[in-house]
């Protein structure tokens, strides 16, 4: 098989790195993480302009902040490669859950769970967090640039017990299966929403913003929990907030938009608070405005619905 080597690589790097204690991969990580700052130029470029935007800082704060992502970005690739290790025990000791009760609360609705969660913290080592508490956990994916680093992940999701449906195939069909038998979906909601998507200002400039959590929030009547991964000393704290729902008063451009905009926002609040933990480097903002299908009506309804505010 084409590229064989590489997973056979990428396995044998991850056997040496479950092999040492988890604090010294950490310290690894961190070390080796912000000499991507030498071969990404374009990106340190990027994160530096977003953040000085999305934050009104100057560049020297920017740039300090961009110094801690990387850090947290090498400490994120050695947990990825940590992840046969999260055994319960091991995740009991080292990822703290916060509001529990809202995901209890939102699962006893009894129609599915539509997580809204963000590219903030260790999401992967979240997402495994949510399984080995027992909830059934499934996730949309996007196929990574090396198709050898997507399947071992994609094994290691499922050896965590997350069930994932990639990008590209038959992954709507298999995400409405998961919220017909009760489960978990979660969405990567930080991303470019396209031409498809809706114009929600974000972290200080326009965006199109996707509009998945609330399709299916609407399609399921199911709540929308936001869920986001943070750092501590020697671990994570998992971030569960109160449920959010779509309101259905017949006007369903509205009532999408209105929903959409309140998972942005809910989104934007935690990368303020944790701003050395996001992806200010990626292409969020690539959609200018103006190339969103049907953009001025789009612009018609969130005048109308901030009028109603």
């Amino acid at each position: 098989m084409a590229g064989e080597w590489q997973y056979t690589a990428l396995k044998t790097i991850s056997k040496l790195v479950c092999t040492l204690p988890y604090s010294t991969i950490l310290s690894i990580g961190a070390t080796l993480g912000p000499l991507y700052r030498l071969v990404g130029k374009k990106q340190v470029k990027r994160g530096l302009h977003n953040l000085m935007i999305g934050l009104s800082i100057d560049e020297k704060e920017a740039d300090a902040i961009l110094g801690r992502l990387f850090q947290n970005l090498g400490r994120s690739v050695m947990e990825i490669l940590y992840m046969p290790n999260l055994t319960p025990e091991f995740i009991k000791e080292h990822i703290e859950m916060r509001g529990l009760e809202h995901l209890d609360a939102a699962m006893a609705e009894d129609k599915g769970v539509v997580i809204l969660t963000a590219h903030v913290g260790n999401w992967e080592w979240m997402g495994a967090a949510l399984a080995a508490h027992g909830y059934p956990s499934t996730t949309i994916v996007k196929k990574q640039p090396n198709a050898q680093f997507t399947r071992l992940l994609n094994e290691y999701r499922e050896m965590v017990g997350l069930e994932v449906f990639a990008r590209g195939g038959s992954e709507m069909r298999g995400a409405a299966q998961a919220m017909k038998a009760k489960k978990l979906l979660g969405f990567l909601a930080d991303q470019d929403g396209w031409y498809t998507g809706v114009p929600v200002m974000f972290l200080g400039q326009d965006s199109s913003a996707v509009t998945g959590p609330a399709s299916f929030a609407k399609k399921f009547k199911a709540p929308v929990v936001p869920v986001f991964a943070s750092r501590k000393e020697n671990g994570h704290i998992v971030h569960i907030l109160p449920a959010l729902h779509y309101k259905d008063t017949g006007d369903v451009e509205k009532d999408m938009f209105r929903l959409t905009e309140e998972t942005v926002k809910i989104t934007e609040a935690f990368i303020k608070e944790h701003p050395d933990e996001w992806l200010w480097f990626q292409h969020r903002w690539n959609t200018k405005i103006h190339e969103i299908t049907d953009i001025e009506h789009k612009l018609q309804v969130r005048e109308a619905v901030h009028e109603e505010q």
